[in-house]
């Protein structure tokens, strides 16, 4: 769990990193969405906003095989990752995650359940 993506490491390659940052793309860069190859990470939708700003890591993710998905701001802070993974239910998912059997609605625990399998 971190509070920032920013906070990402390269011992994280490969792990599910569950973050309490929005979900949207750093000047529309998609190297922005995250700096190492994990396995999965989660963000939080940060209300979606215009353009669906706040999810557009998502099929950014999706280029590069990593599951990915959003949590509702309204069910978790933003910018905490600890209640990203207590409390956060997800709203949206990458198609590499729904490959995987996630579907919004579930739990960040149960999101990496399903993407440890």
């Amino acid at each position: 769990m971190l509070d920032s993506v920013g906070l990402v490491r390269a011992e994280d390659v490969g792990q599910i990193v569950v973050t309490g940052s929005h979900g949207g793309l750093l000047a529309g860069e998609a190297a922005s969405a995250i700096k190492v190859d994990a396995r999965a990470v989660v963000y939080n939708d940060a209300g979606v906003g215009i353009d669906s700003a706040g999810i557009s890591r998502l099929p950014a993710l999706d280029v590069r095989g990593i599951a990915a998905a959003t949590v509702a701001a309204a069910t978790a802070r933003i910018g905490d990752g600890r209640s990203t993974y207590e409390s956060g239910r997800l709203s949206h998912v990458n198609e590499t995650a729904r490959s995987l059997g996630v579907e919004p609605g579930v739990s960040v625990d149960t999101f990496a359940q399903l993407v440890s399998q």
